[in-house]
């Protein structure tokens, strides 16, 4: 059961669209008229808001591991 709910939510943050601009940000950058200058700064906040939550994930995996590992060695 909680490898399903584990998917779940593994799957549902994956295909999540996000805009991550500040409103003073988003009212600059939609007066252009491309809107690409617009999507490369979401992209960047995207990309630096989401490194801590993965190394913060592999550390936290890295620890119940080596937890893990050490119950069942001891009989």
């Amino acid at each position: 059961m909680k490898r399903k709910i584990f998917f779940f939510l593994i799957t549902f943050f994956i295909f999540l669209q996000t805009n991550a601009q500040c409103a003073m940000c988003r009212a600059v950058l939609e007066s252009e008229e491309g809107q690409e200058t617009a999507k490369g700064i979401n992209d960047g906040i995207v990309y630096l808001m989401a490194i801590p939550y993965i190394l913060v994930g592999g550390l936290g995996f890295l620890i119940y591991k080596k937890f893990n590992k050490s119950k069942k060695t001891t009989p």
